[in-house]
């Protein structure tokens, strides 16, 4: 039934649209009204946007606030033609002789996108105004100086009156540390190998390479995490666990590594974020105008000292911006951390032993039966604010290394 209301009252609204553009247009052009530099024709094809345009934002406006307060899917929907049928008749009033409908709809247009423009920074602003608020609520049941300064995580808590359970470690370090180490691995596949398929596809592949590699690179960037976090813990871990023994033995050491370690996952996370390294190491290199390279060869230079003397220099400040978000992504990784890495929150850097990382953890924390007044729930508000502070950082220091190597050309 819903579904039927819903496909006739988009017919209706549709057709509500369509009639406002023709009535617009005959309107105009029954007037006798002639838009400056534009001829009749073209004239009469404006007023049908100005006064369908206005139609169509006052329908979304209004179906998007009542369907914010109501339940229905009737009310979304007249509510919408009420407001197209509004503002329609509006615009039709206000087209005649001597209107600029031009400037009027320039105006209408930049509106609606500085409005949408405005909903991405209220939208930060407002995740981050949750953030502080519920953290400064956990504060409030453990500390601060534990949060941020402890060496222990262990969020068992009580989270109902009838259960007994420790009061809990809320310690961030080790979590930190294992995000930290995870992330380092990640670029250190993923940093070098997409910087040189970038140099590849840029400088040396013909054509068909150049289609083979990137279409590879799609399908790469296409495969969903979670496959990936099965070939970690199938292939790469007990690789790692395996080699990490041969290795051993033949310096008469034994090295008991676990399947699932940091190592694995660095490796995994690595490999899924080349794509994106790649991408936009590509696109950098192929934004620096051509006479620079150009410009080498004429010199002598070879295709290798072009690309190390020439290339990479001139986009050294898009490199490091691509490389700082990678490292975002890569800090914001899940899935494939929790299947290959575990979720044993332990305070070390060695890449053979099983750690585990800030959003893992708020995913636990908010699975299975929560209260969300309880400290264990809150903590995973404070992960959420920390992950956001260490992203903040990184593309802050993206920026300001952008700023500080950026080369101007004329």
């Amino acid at each position: 039934m819903n579904g039927a209301i819903l496909v006739l009252g988009l017919a209706a609204l549709s057709a509500l649209i369509a009639g406002v553009r023709a009535l617009a247009r005959r309107r105009l052009a029954s007037a006798g009204g002639e838009l400056e530099m534009l001829s009749d024709r073209r004239g009469t094809r404006f007023a049908g946007r100005y006064a369908g345009f206005a139609a169509l934002i006052a329908a979304l406006g209004a179906g998007a606030v009542v369907s914010a307060v109501s339940a229905g899917a009737l009310q979304p929907l007249v509510a919408a033609l009420l407001a197209a049928s509004f503002a329609g008749g509006w615009a039709l009033f206000s087209i005649g002789p001597g209107v600029d409908l031009r400037r009027r709809y320039e105006v209408l247009v930049i509106s609606v996108l500085g409005f949408i423009a405005g909903i991405a920074v209220l939208t930060t602003l407002g995740i981050f105004a949750t953030l502080i608020f519920e953290t400064l609520q956990f504060f409030q049941k453990s500390s601060a100086l534990d949060f941020f300064f402890g060496t222990e995580w262990s969020p068992q808590t009580a989270i109902r009156k009838d259960q007994v359970a420790s009061e809990g470690a809320f310690g961030v370090a080790p979590l930190i540390a294992g995000t930290l180490l995870v992330s380092l691995i990640a670029m250190a596949v993923a940093g070098p190998v997409g910087v040189m398929s970038a140099v590849f596809i840029n400088t040396y592949a013909n054509a068909r390479a150049r289609t083979v590699m990137k279409l590879t690179l799609e399908l790469l960037a296409g495969v969903p995490t979670v496959v990936y976090g099965f070939f970690a813990l199938l292939f790469v871990g007990p690789f790692v666990r395996d080699g990490a023994a041969a290795i051993g033995a033949l310096f008469g050491a034994e090295i008991d590594a676990p399947a699932q370690n940091a190592l694995a996952a660095g490796l995994v996370t690595g490999v899924m974020i080349i794509p994106f390294v790649s991408s936009l190491s590509e696109d950098v290199m192929s934004a620096i105008p051509r006479t620079l390279p150009e410009g080498a060869a004429a010199l002598g230079a070879t295709k290798a000292e072009t690309v190390l003397k020439v290339v990479l220099p001139a986009a050294a400040p898009g490199l490091i911006g691509a490389f700082l978000l990678a490292v975002s992504r890569a800090v914001g990784e899940t899935m494939i951390v929790v299947m290959a890495a575990s979720r044993s929150a332990n305070l070390t850097f060695d890449p053979l032993e099983r750690v585990t990382t800030i959003t893992v953890q708020i995913v636990a924390l908010l699975t299975g039966d929560q209260e969300f007044t309880s400290a264990k729930t809150l903590a995973a508000f404070a992960l959420g604010l920390t992950l956001f502070l260490i992203t903040l950082a990184l593309n802050v220091i993206a920026l300001l290394s952008v700023k500080r190597f950026r080369i101007r050309y004329e």
